[in-house]
Order: C-alpha cells, then structure tokens, then sequence
C-alpha cells in the first residue's frame, strides 16, 4: 500500500475510438433488428470484454466466413476485410453488414488507386494482423509488407521511380515515422497517402500517453493484449520516460507490487477499451489509497462520429453494458 494518497492523472482522451463506437453500435442494431444470432468475422474490435458481452446477447465471432450457415447475417468487423470475403460471403448467399472502419477504408481504396496506376506499394504494419490481411487483399500483387527500416533495406522493387506507401492505421506514430523515414531516403520519389493513414485516435491517444509518462511513477494502460493500438500506448509510455508501464485488461490484472514506492498513476486506455474498465481500475486504485484523487488531463478536444451503414440508420438501438 503507498505511503501516502495516490493521485491518479486520467488522460483525455482515452478508450473508444469514432470507429469502435461505431462497430459496436452496427452489432448491437443488427442484434435488436434481426435477433440472433448474428455473426461477426474476427474479433468486432481487439477487446476481450466488448467480445464476451457481445456473444452473452447473441453474437457469434467466427474467423472465416464458411463457418456462417447459407442466408445468414454477417458483419465484418472494424479491421476490414480483403474483396474475397466479400465475394465469398455472397457467393454463400450471406446477409452482410460492413462495419470497416472508415479510416481502414481509406487505406484500401489507396492502395487500390496506387495498383491501378501501376505502383509498388510498401505497406508498413504488423504481419498477420486482420487490417494488414485486409488491406493487402486489395493490391496483392502489388503491396509489399514492411514493419521496420531493415525491412525496406531489403526491398527490391522494379522501379525505383515508382514507388508509394501506405501503413497500418494503428501503429505507434514514432514508430511508423522511423519507417517512412527510411522508404524516403531509399525511395526519393515515394508517393504518400492523402492525409496520414495512422488514425487521429491513435495517435490523439498516444499524445496524451507522453504527457502521462512525463508526469508519473508508473502509467496503466486499460486495453488487450491482441490490441495493436493499446501494446503501442505501453511502448510509448516506456519510450517516453515513464517509469513503469503496464498493459492490463481490467482491474484484476494490476499487480499491488507496482504501486510501491508510486505517488502518481497515469491512466489511460486503448481505443477498443470501454469506459467502465477504466472507472474499475480507479476503484482498485482507491481501495489501496483511501483519498487517492483523480485529476483529468485534457491534452486533446476530441470531437469525430463515423455515420453507420445506410441499412441500420434506422433501427433501434439497445442499450449495452460493453460501452
């Protein structure tokens, strides 16, 4: 237990994103209009908590979409998916409802404009991850993966004259800079995307991180571990003098030995962590340090909506415990 009352810095903003309200929101219409179940193509977003509420009211996560019966309804989730799923999905006579988030779509039709022109795309993200699968099923022939300055070393593309890049909308900003950096100085004449692919929550919420990590002991991260956006809030906290950073996926995960010797807690959260997580992790936090005070940093005024797909603008919404 400290010595003295914590104080706990809760940066703003934090936790769900435009694009994850968004998809969550698309589940639970099309929970409410259709009834269940309604299947849902990987994870709706990186959020282990968001996912078992969800599947409590009727929604079933698959991986592929031959695991759907013939006629049933299937959502894509926020990562996107590659034109074959779609294909696929129709081809089984599928009922679909896209809940892409708009700034993934944005990638996808890039890189489709890049193809279509005759350009060797260089994609920086993470292997295997669902956007990155998703977004090279629209160029394959053309995009070429990345994750590091080696990596673009490495590369050996026909035309040197005819290069663009793209990267994954969720990675650590600094990181994909260094990157970028390096397709630059390789690639001279690399074309970029129209606006920064790296979403604005990712990186409003990495921004915030860095002024967390400057003014505590020790910054807790509410998110998954499958969640890219929150693992990089932790590398940044790190990367930016914090002492200590953690990822934890709720209150249960907080070890009591990395508050010793701590005064000051930075909490945050990833962009697919609802709110109630972080409200939990506070009551752990005053539990352990009665008086502990909570003082918010408003590093950035975050105002973005995504409008959802024209087929569930109409529909009832229910009200949700995973928000």
């Amino acid at each position: 237990m400290p010595d003295q009352p914590l104080k706990v810095l809760l940066a703003a903003p934090r936790g769900f994103c435009a694009g994850v309200e968004r998809a969550v929101e698309i589940v639970e219409r099309a929970l409410a209009a259709y009834g269940a179940p309604v299947y849902v193509r990987h994870a709706i977003v990186h959020n282990v908590h968001v996912v078992s509420e969800l599947e409590a009211k009727g929604a079933v996560f698959v991986e592929d979409e031959t695991a759907v019966p013939e006629g049933g309804l299937l959502v894509f989730s926020a990562h996107g998916v590659a034109p074959t799923v779609r294909v696929n999905s129709e081809q089984r006579g599928l009922r679909t409802i896209d809940a892409t988030c708009p700034l993934v779509t944005k990638v996808h039709l890039e890189a489709v404009d890049y193809a279509q022109r005759g350009l060797s795309i260089i994609l920086v993200g993470h292997e295997g991850h669902q956007e990155v699968i998703g977004t090279m099923g629209h160029a394959p022939e053309s995009i070429n993966l990345v994750e590091t300055a080696e990596d673009v070393e490495a590369l050996d593309l026909p035309d040197p004259s005819r290069v663009a890049y793209l990267t994954q909308t969720t990675l650590s900003v600094d990181e994909a800079n260094a990157v970028i950096d390096a397709i630059r100085r390789k690639y001279p004449q690399a074309r970029g995307p129209r606006g920064e692919d790296i979403c604005y929550a990712t990186q409003n919420r990495q921004d915030a991180t860095k002024v967390l990590a400057d003014r505590s002991d020790l910054v807790l991260v509410v998110g998954s571990a499958h969640s890219s956006n929150s693992k990089r809030m932790v590398e940044v906290a790190l990367d930016y003098g914090a002492p200590a950073a953690y990822l934890v996926d709720d209150a249960d995960a907080i070890e009591p030995a990395w508050l010793d010797g701590v005064d000051t807690v930075g909490l945050t959260s990833g962009a697919s962590a609802p709110e109630r997580l972080v409200t939990d992790v506070i009551r752990w936090l005053q539990d352990r340090s009665r008086g502990a005070t909570v003082e918010t940093l408003d590093v950035i005024d975050e105002q973005m909506h995504f409008a959802l797909p024209a087929q569930l603008r109409n529909l009832p919404l229910v009200d949700s415990g995973a928000r």
